[in-house]
């Protein structure tokens, strides 16, 4: 019989935080606790929970990694501050009013955080150079937020008040990423709520996705990136711009990337997601998409030199997403919006149904129930003479036709009775 480690061991979602933050593969932690690299992706995943004496030693390893970084900030900022920003890192002589603006990394952040925590259960490899990963770990937001589960409890809701959270949790965040990729406000929102009217047309699909929150964004991508939205009358002309000079810089260099590349760079740059995730959601090869991610940059940086830094581009991309206000509907008008949209499919699916039946019933009482066979095609009767043509006329034949064609052309004359 097993017992629990007697050192407390932090949730799911802290795992995989604490070993990235020591710089660990899933291969390397493995070894030192002398189990599967298939084990420890279980143990972060929450799938399996460590027990006997390796879990024991998973616990302790995890809490001397929290406490060795907890001891390495006191003594390296023994006084409290404030938690890091890419803005202040990159002014240091900007007060600390102008650091970035309320709500830009956060919200444009907060609904990715789920989907980076639900897929813990992949294999990664820590392939990034370390400036990268460094940005990476300084603009993610605190452990208490970073998670879905940790906001409500999902065993007991009803279906319609876990969309409704999933909803409130992510929608503001995704119609800025959705305005990133299309440059055009209304069809932020639509794609967003679009994408979420499908979820829920397919909420249990959706519900026992191990991350609801990527499902969503992918959808939502999908429809904001559609080729075919140039062709509507509402999207032929363009939107007005942002306000801010440097944002409609930046807008424009966005829009002038290919699609695949604008939304490798949103995810990778934008949201967060690593390598080997942002492959994966854009259904590309690794390769593939590290191609398209050092493309986009070449862009940007040609066009705008100081974007060239990657916590300057994460930071203005916050900052140009957060800039505009974008308001998204409420979850029940979704709802709503989703129930009666199957509700009109379903009818007019119906009315089709009702409509083949009557053709086909009419057809068949106005088919023919014999069979006429068909009139055969002439044959060519042997043994008649052919028919003579007229020979030539004499004089007076030729005399009495000429008398007729001048009568004719006065017209019949009136008989007159003679009396003899």
């Amino acid at each position: 019989m097993t017992r629990s480690p007697a050192t407390p061991l932090p949730p799911p979602e802290e795992r995989r935080r604490l070993r990235e933050s020591r710089s660990l593969t899933q291969d390397q932690l493995a070894r030192r606790v002398g189990v599967s690299r298939e084990t420890v992706r279980a143990w972060e995943s929450g799938r399996t929970a460590p027990r006997g004496r390796k879990g024991e030693a998973y616990a302790k390893l995890l809490t001397t990694t929290t406490a060795a970084a907890t001891t390495t900030t006191t003594a390296t900022n023994p006084e409290p501050t404030e938690p890091f920003t890419p803005a202040r890192s990159l002014t240091p002589t900007e007060p600390a009013k102008s650091a970035e603006p309320s709500g830009s990394s956060e919200s444009f952040k907060s609904s990715e955080s789920s989907g980076s925590s639900g897929s813990s259960g992949s294999p990664r490899r820590s392939t990034e150079p370390p400036a990268r990963s460094a940005a990476r770990r300084a603009v993610r937001e605190p452990p208490a937020r970073s998670s879905l589960k940790e906001t409500v409890d999902p065993a007991s809701l009803t279906p319609a008040q876990a969309f409704d959270a999933l909803y409130a949790f992510c929608a503001p965040a995704l119609v800025r990423q959705a305005y990133l990729l299309s440059g055009r406000r209304d069809l932020a929102r639509e794609s967003v709520e679009r994408a979420f009217q499908l979820a829920w047309e397919r909420w249990p699909e959706v519900a026992r996705d191990r991350d609801p929150a990527g499902w969503v964004r992918a959808a939502a991508y999908e429809w904001a990136l559609a080729p075919w939205h140039r062709f509507r009358p509402r999207c032929r002309h363009p939107e007005p711009p942002p306000s801010q000079p440097v944002d409609r810089a930046l807008l424009d260099a966005l829009l002038r990337l290919p699609p695949p590349h604008r939304r490798t760079l949103v995810l990778y740059d934008g949201v967060g997601l690593d390598l080997p995730e942002t492959a994966a959601e854009t259904e590309a090869s690794t390769s593939a998409t590290a191609s398209r991610l050092l493309h986009a940059h070449e862009t940007l940086a040609a066009r705008l030199p100081e974007l060239s830094d990657p916590l300057v581009l994460h930071r203005r991309l916050a900052e140009l997403a957060s800039a505009e206000h974008l308001r998204s509907a409420e979850p029940p008008e979704v709802r709503d919006g989703s129930e009666r949209r199957a509700r009109l499919r379903t009818r007019a699916v119906i009315a089709f149904t009702v409509a083949l039946i009557g053709a086909t019933a009419l057809t068949l009482h106005t088919a023919p129930t014999r069979y006429d066979p068909p009139v055969p095609p002439g044959e060519t009767v042997q043994g008649v003479p052919p028919r003579v043509a007229p020979g030539p006329l004499s004089g007076e034949e030729r005399e009495l036709r000429a008398k007729l064609r001048e009568e004719l052309l006065h017209g019949p004359e009136r008989l007159a009775p003679q009396s003899r």
